[in-house]
């Protein structure tokens, strides 16, 4: 294909790898994962003063978490107007959620985030009959929005969102926590799991009183009881060389979500969409980049988002699904909680749901869990269409 098979987000990144944990280890919280939502997990344990061990198959960030678009977005999976079609007043408590977390993140981590709002551009007639609605609804319900005409097209601005390198973020976060007194351990592969106890592919054992599965694509694999709860997804992007023909100030969702595409600060433009074209062969845990869909992005660059840049990456990370679009944050079983199935939208829901998760773990109340369980109670609550928007972006 013609470029490199990697994130871009990588690039120029070389931090000291930390070990792999080969011993015996105890801790009140052991953490599964060690991307966005689970270093949520890990600072939140240690707020509480619990003694918290973090570890991850790969390096820190190396899944999903360090291969998104990179976007920060306010709201659930569904657009506004759609969830609350469904669920009514609810829909925007928990907006409001992920509104105070984005400012959570933008006062936490300014150096890896950058806030000049975000774009949904319509490419229909009836698109932009959509983007009425999403704005009628969204300005009754008091949430940040507005309508937008520029050199992206016609569409709605919304504010409140931003955009953030992944990886670097993940970094910085991962530090603070274990200067906050927790222990991460990169390379060690969960190989077995069982209430209280944690075994590693690197020979390490790790008794804990709670469980925190924070991974996504693979919670299906570490926890089976969550598989009739969610399906992994493969998204696929690209990046280009710094492009000097074109300037996109803020981020870009486009086609109901299915596209989506930011430009970095140094000029490199990432892609990443078109699962909706090839939905049969993306219902996968495979994370190789294909010929087909990397063309369409392709096309999808040139024609679209207008740069010839030169295309120097491309890449693709797991994700889960879920039937009615909202994350799977639970118990499973005494002591053995997971998290996952954001349908894309894990940079901020992600987040949510691993801080909650500990709390609960912790015998303490989270208020958007709560709402989240009361949303999922209710009679209206149906499941999504059969081909709901991609929502990747997040």
């Amino acid at each position: 294909m013609n470029a490199e098979v990697s994130s871009a987000w990588w690039d120029g990144i070389h931090t000291p790898a930390r070990p792999a944990l080969h011993d015996t280890a105890r801790a009140d919280v052991c953490v599964v994962g060690l991307g966005g939502s689970g270093l949520a997990a890990v600072r939140t344990a240690r707020a509480l003063g619990a003694r918290v061990i973090g570890v991850d198959a790969h390096r820190i960030a190396g899944a999903a978490a360090g291969r998104n678009g990179g976007l920060l977005l306010g709201g659930l999976a569904p657009f506004h107007h759609d969830l609350a079609s469904r669920v009514g007043a609810p829909a925007a408590a928990l907006y409001r959620h992920t509104l105070r977390a984005l400012d959570t993140m933008r006062a936490d981590t300014p150096d890896d985030t950058w806030w000049h709002g975000s774009l949904r551009i319509a490419e229909s007639d009836q698109e932009q009959d959509d983007c009425e609605r999403q704005f009628a609804r969204m300005r009754a319900d008091g949430l940040p929005v507005e309508r937008y005409t520029g050199a992206e097209g016609r569409g709605l601005l919304f504010p409140a969102d931003g955009a953030m390198h992944p990886v670097r973020r993940a970094l910085t976060l991962a530090a603070r926590a274990e200067t906050e007194g927790a222990t991460l351990f990169e390379h060690s592969e969960v190989t077995q799991l069982e209430p209280g106890v944690v075994h590693l592919d690197s020979g390490g054992m790790i008794s804990a009183r709670a469980i925190v599965v924070c991974a996504d694509g693979a919670l299906a694999r570490l926890l089976p009881a969550s598989a009739a709860l969610l399906r992994p997804v493969r998204l696929q992007m690209l990046a280009t060389a710094p492009a000097a023909d074109i300037h996109v100030p803020r981020p870009v969702y486009a086609r109901y979500g299915y596209d989506y595409w930011q430009q970095l600060p140094d000029g490199r433009v990432l892609l990443g969409g078109g699962r909706d074209h090839f939905a049969a062969q993306e219902y996968t845990t495979d994370n190789a980049p294909t010929e087909a869909l990397q063309q369409w992005l392709k096309q999808r660059l040139r024609r679209t988002v207008g740069t010839q840049a030169p295309i120097t990456h491309r890449w693709a990370a797991t994700v889960g699904f879920t039937p009615d679009d909202l994350p799977v944050a639970q118990s499973f079983s005494d002591g053995l909680w997971g998290a996952g199935g954001y349908c894309g939208t894990g940079n901020v829901v992600g987040a949510l749901c691993g801080s909650g998760l500990v709390r609960r773990a912790l015998g303490n109340a989270d208020d958007f869990l709560d709402e989240l369980d009361a949303l999922r109670a209710l009679p209206t609550l149906t499941q999504s269409a059969d081909q709901p928007p991609d929502y990747s972006s997040r």
